[in-house]
């Protein structure tokens, strides 16, 4: 077997947290983990040799040039949420900084962490994004737009993963995770009400499991950046609140509609304050994207598919009751400042 030298940012977030003990159990590529904190790497980093830990920053990336130069898979899963500066600083200028560092000769994967909040429904870019995103948003949307128009990177894997799910008390939680145990306490108002809307979402166990592959299975050397929308097939709101329902033995026969006229009713009622972006997302409702990709599009087992173990996984009991820790961190991808 060919070992790799694989260098990974956002260890310790919830995703990453995933992706680093998939590597270290399942295989023996050598691991250059950068990381802020070593304290919040709740990984056994001792279970085999080949396991390097980097305490640094993104803002630091050219102290690791010489090592970057040696690298065969680049995992970039690091991001920075808030503060308009400190986003596009981190999320564009230092990792454009990081993809420039790697040899484009001995590199041949640079899996960069996207979201699928930047796509439009045929995956192409959503000008809306860049319009009316989040400082994070536009960030990865202004990432996207530069490296395209680049020359003399390495292969790039861009994953936009859609919905995340994770966490397990040891690993951080996602925010959607962390948010579960709430709505499930209400859902005994919820299964009352229908609402036009659909998604996608994929736990961070099928999300490592992807990235395993990808690590074996790197794009074709044309230049090209290979996209991939990670996630389950789309579920109606509606079809995702029956399933809920059913898993927790709830009624759920007939339901009232929040039109749109309503929901507009009621944002004036209570005058409520939307941002940009909130109001584009409550005007668009189908996040769905073309040919989304998960563990069993590479003919792998997958981890988290259905509702149904959307629940379990987070340690729902049928009954409603949570079996696992509270959430000790919510953040999808690990905050590199």
């Amino acid at each position: 077997m060919n070992f790799k030298k694989i260098f990974i940012t956002g260890a310790s977030g919830c995703i990453g947290h995933y992706i680093v003990e998939t590597l270290i159990q399942e295989t023996k590529h050598e691991l250059y983990l950068l990381v802020r904190n070593r304290d919040k790497l709740k990984i056994d980093c001792n279970a085999r040799p080949g396991i390097h830990i980097l305490e640094s920053d993104l803002r630091e990336i050219s102290r690791w040039g010489e090592i970057l130069q040696t690298i065969d898979v680049a995992i970039l899963a690091a991001t920075a949420w808030g503060g308009t500066q400190e986003v596009f600083d981190i999320n564009v200028v230092k990792t454009i900084k990081l993809l420039k560092l790697l040899n484009p000769e001995v590199c041949e994967n640079a899996i960069y962490f996207s979201t699928a909040s930047v796509l439009d429904r045929h995956n192409r870019l959503l000008t809306e994004a860049n319009q009316f995103g989040t400082d994070y948003i536009r960030s990865k949307y202004e990432l996207l737009s530069q490296i395209s128009r680049m020359r003399g990177l390495p292969q790039i894997t861009a994953v936009f993963p859609t919905l995340v799910l994770g966490g397990d008390g040891v690993k951080p939680y996602s925010h959607l995770s962390s948010g579960l145990p709430d709505i499930v306490k209400h859902i005994n108002l919820m299964r009352w009400l229908r609402a036009d809307g659909s998604f996608h979402f994929i736990h961070a166990e099928d999300i490592a499991r992807v990235v395993r592959y990808l690590v074996d299975n790197p794009p074709e050397a044309n230049g090209a950046m290979r996209k991939l929308v990670l996630g389950n097939s789309a579920v109606t709101v509606n079809q995702a609140i029956k399933e809920v329902c059913k898993y927790l033995n709830k009624f759920n026969l007939f339901g009232f509609p929040l039109s749109s006229w309503l929901v507009e009713v009621l944002i004036f009622a209570f005058r409520v304050k939307m941002a940009p972006w909130d109001r584009f997302c409550l005007d668009y409702r189908h996040f769905t994207y073309d040919n989304p990709v998960n563990p069993a599009t590479f003919g792998l087992p997958s981890y988290c598919s259905t509702m149904g173990d959307v629940l379990r996984t987070r340690g729902i009991s049928r009954k409603g009751k949570v079996s696992l820790p509270p959430a000790i961190e919510m953040s999808a991808v690990e905050s590199s400042h």
